[in-house]
């Protein structure tokens, strides 16, 4: 919220625009050449490469060395807990994988949930999980790794799958008052918490309908593998995992604790200590297998949690389609999306600091002459910046202080940007491969953007709704007294 946006009269509007025609171009060119593989290191490069071009820039337009390398700094400053967060995840992803609770969920999911209703299914429970929490990162490191489990045992294709689960997860994310972008986008707009909330049901409600439809029906065309396999699939766990529903404790006590609001750190953190006790308590075997060692000794727990949290820890079934999804990489694990998310700083602090992300949403307010115009200046400024800036809350901040006068001096109430803000800054992030919620959903659910993204069917449909809603002016709520006062 005390995001400076920084301007720089020197700089016009094609020469902001110069290093994200490079980076879209070798982009573009990097992922024909290497396909999935682009993200495994040639991204990261590229995006330092467009920083560079970003810089000189810079240079040619009187902006200093220090100065640019200053707010890469705050940059990095303000995403250290969203890093924190994701090494976290890695632990609590490979306890949770030792201890049983992942394959227990996927084993009880695969009794309870049909495959003609499974991807509705994940929708509805992520949406659920996302509202109690007000996390998206939250309900795709737990339920969703589980659902992605489930999903790749019935044979359902993954982007499918990581497309209902995001759809489920960002819902929550928009609407929770628990969510931080839920209390952002007012306070950047001017607006009430929970006038901004209600309003955002007008866009929001048709948006998840929409979803909700396609995926019932994907469910029902959909041919799947799973449900003759179903069986031979759960003995294999069971032969594997001590399966009980007593493993659910250690999730349902991490969503209770981010209910009760305790930092997301911290719940992750006493998640992963609660899984990796759990791995000693239920799955003795196993944590023996990880750690090397003969007998169940205090040294050979303490070696077998670590090992799970930190580095690649596997568990092998008697179905070989299960051994993939039993494999961990801990911490370790995480470090690639950790590599794409730091490049991808350095590029939008570069791109902040030469003034090139004030010159682009300048750039798209003075051409918004009507009320629609105002709005869809406002969706392509947040698209914008989740591109150039790649991160969520840039995408929030910078257009909500460029906006706010204007949509006063169009008699406009503030919880029409506020809401303009989350259809189209928060939701849209994940669809972008290095934006900080694109390579952490990626990375977590282990599908890359490109396989999920035109399954994301709420998160790139929120932008067309809010514009959809503008043009037909509905509900587009003028300034009263009370609001200028």
């Amino acid at each position: 919220m005390d995001e400076k946006i920084i301007e720089n009269k020197e700089l016009s509007i094609w020469e902001a625009l110069i290093p994200i025609v490079v980076l879209v171009g070798l982009l573009a060119y990097n992922v024909w050449v290497y396909g999935d593989d682009a993200l495994g290191g040639s991204n990261q490069f590229v995006l330092l490469v467009g920083a560079a071009v970003a810089m000189v820039v810079g240079f040619l337009n009187k902006v200093s060395y220090k100065m640019m390398i200053d707010e890469v700094a705050n940059n990095f400053k303000s995403t250290t807990g969203a890093i924190l967060i994701l090494l976290f995840v890695g632990a609590l992803t490979g306890t949770w994988m030792m201890s049983g609770v992942i394959p227990s969920m996927i084993y009880y999911g695969l009794m309870l949930l049909n495959p003609k209703i499974f991807l509705a299914a994940c929708l509805i429970i992520c949406s659920i999980i996302s509202v109690a929490t007000g996390s998206s990162w939250t309900t795709s490191a737990t339920v969703g790794i589980a659902l992605i489990g489930i999903g790749k045992a019935i044979g359902m294709p993954l982007g499918m799958v990581a497309g209902a689960v995001l759809s489920g997860a960002y819902f929550g994310d928009k609407l929770s008052p628990l969510s931080d972008t839920t209390n952002l986008a007012p306070a950047m707009a001017g607006a009430e918490l929970f006038t901004h909330i209600r309003y955002m049901l007008y866009t929001t409600i048709p948006s998840i309908t929409i979803a909700l439809v396609v995926f019932i029906v994907l469910g029902f065309t959909r041919e799947t593998t799973g449900s003759a396999d179903t069986s031979e699939i759960m003995a294999a766990i069971d032969g594997a995992y001590n399966i009980t529903p007593l493993l659910f404790i250690v999730p349902l006590a991490v969503i209770g604790l981010v209910i009760m609001k305790t930092k997301p750190l911290i719940a992750l953190f006493l998640g992963t200590i609660l899984g990796g006790l759990a791995a000693v308590i239920f799955q003795p075997d196993i944590i023996l297998k990880i750690s090397g060692e003969a007998s169940l000794t205090f040294k050979a727990a303490y070696k077998g949690m670590m090992n799970a949290m930190t580095v690649d820890a596997a568990v092998e079934t008697t179905n070989t389609s299960l051994n993939d999804l039993f494999s961990t990489g801990g911490m370790k694990g995480m470090l690639g999306t950790i590599w794409l998310v730091m490049c991808a700083l350095v590029f939008g602090g570069v791109m902040d600091a030469i003034g090139a992300l004030q010159r682009i949403s300048s750039a798209l307010l003075s051409i918004a002459t009507s009320v629609f115009g105002l709005f869809a200046s406002t969706v392509a400024s947040c698209l914008a910046l989740n591109v150039t800036a790649s991160d969520q809350y840039l995408a929030i901040v910078v257009p909500g202080k460029m906006f706010a006068k204007a949509y006063e001096d169009k008699n406009l109430a503030p919880e029409n940007l506020s809401r303009t803000l989350e259809d189209s800054g928060t939701v849209t992030s994940v669809l972008v491969p290095w934006n900080t919620c694109g390579a952490y959903q990626s990375g977590v659910l282990g599908v890359s953007v490109m396989e999920y993204f035109v399954y994301a069917i709420f998160n790139w449909i929120s932008p067309f709704m809010t514009l959809l809603v503008a043009a037909f002016r509905i509900k587009i709520r003028q300034l009263t007294e009370k609001n200028v006062a």
